[in-house]
């Protein structure tokens, strides 16, 4: 915060200030104190003695009284805000905290032991709890994306085999009657059993594309672009640089489904004809970007959480929590009447998973 950086200035530069304020809080008021009574004590002694050889002592004491309390008040104010400057700093980062600005963190200011060490055990319960939320997050969306699983395969290989064998079923019916009437009928209840195949089958691979799992990232996103194609009326441009191999498969799942609910929203609202996939990686990161032409809309507005009752938004949100679980960002430019960019920014895994020179440099010399 920028009043903690300008106490902590202040303090450095003044070589007075910086041995004083390093006295424990409680300290440092009790010599405040006993500095301004030691005065107006000594200050009040010294007029008693000379009250006597005054003309108006009643006025001068009266004068002497008001002088000595403002004083008082304005030194302890000063005194106060001085020392208690790191503790009020702390309060606000608490309450900004508590409003939802959870990336907050308390300052240090480098001259306050006491106070440097509740900011630190401040900071080390906030990451406390971003690390249980992650955690929980993080097992949230696996057992969705396990239960997504689990239901696709159960459509695939039940639901499907079974309106298959119907199909079956209603073809060779169909050889054995001879009405053309009934045969009629039977072609149509087949027309519905396969449309309802087909349907099924869309629903199975929506909820996890096998090719996703067997295939990796970018056939289960093609596949998916040709289908979403075929289903509305948008043309879809999917670019690739880079990917010479697979990807995690919690990331090749977050940029998957990153990637598809920013199609799905582009076809519910955006009113678009194109829209832009572009896939890319390097040595540092994996980006997406997903533009499109469409009307756009207030992203600072519905990118908020959304309350009790309110669908808008948690489409959104569940965007940016995969992208956060991977410490990676995601961006959202859009204004009414301009189209919409959503762009992804992961960190590449050999990134995180490769150890720096000096933990390599330390793992070989534990070997030898």
């Amino acid at each position: 915060m920028k009043s903690t950086s300008k106490y902590r200035d202040v303090v450095q530069n003044n070589g007075l200030l910086k041995p004083l304020l390093t006295i424990p809080v409680f300290y440092r008021v009790l010599i405040a104190n006993s500095l301004i009574i030691f005065f107006g004590a000594t200050g009040g002694t010294w007029l008693a003695s000379r009250l006597n050889t005054l003309p108006s002592a009643p006025t001068i004491l009266v004068i002497f009284v008001t002088v000595g309390w403002l004083v008082s008040v304005a030194l302890n104010f000063v005194v106060l805000q001085i020392a208690f400057r790191p503790l009020i700093d702390l309060g606000k980062v608490m309450s900004r905290v508590q409003s939802g600005e959870s990336t907050q963190r308390a300052p240090l200011t480098g001259v306050d032991p006491q106070a440097d060490q509740l900011a630190r055990t401040f900071n080390m319960m906030l990451e406390a709890i971003d690390e249980t939320n992650r955690l929980r997050a993080t097992q949230i969306l696996n057992a969705m994306e396990e239960e997504r699983k689990r239901i696709a395969r159960e459509l695939h290989d039940e639901t499907s085999q079974v309106l298959t064998s119907l199909l079956i079923s209603l073809a060779i019916l169909e050889e054995s009657i001879t009405t053309q009437e009934a045969r009629n009928r039977i072609a149509d209840t087949r027309r519905l059993a396969h449309q309802t195949l087909r349907a099924i089958r869309n629903l199975s691979i929506d909820l996890r594309p096998s090719a996703l799992d067997d295939l990796g990232l970018l056939p289960a996103l093609r596949w998916y672009v040709k289908e979403y194609q075929q289903k509305f009326a948008i043309s879809v441009d999917l670019q690739v640089t880079g990917f010479k191999e697979r990807l995690p498969a919690d990331m090749e799942t977050a940029l998957y489904r990153i990637v598809q609910e920013s199609l799905t929203n582009v076809a519910r609202h955006a009113q678009a004809h194109k829209v832009s996939v572009l896939m890319k990686e390097d040595n540092n990161a994996v980006y997406a970007t997903i533009s499109d032409d469409g009307t756009g809309f207030d992203a600072d507005q519905l990118q908020k959480t959304p309350g009790p009752g309110q669908e808008h938004g948690w489409g959104l949100v569940g965007m940016h929590e995969r992208a956060r679980l991977l410490d990676g960002s995601l961006s959202i430019d859009s204004h009414p009447e301009s189209g919409t960019i959503v762009r992804v920014q992961l960190p590449h895994p050999l990134q995180i998973s490769l150890p720096d020179d000096n933990t390599a440099n330390a793992q070989k010399v534990g070997n030898t």
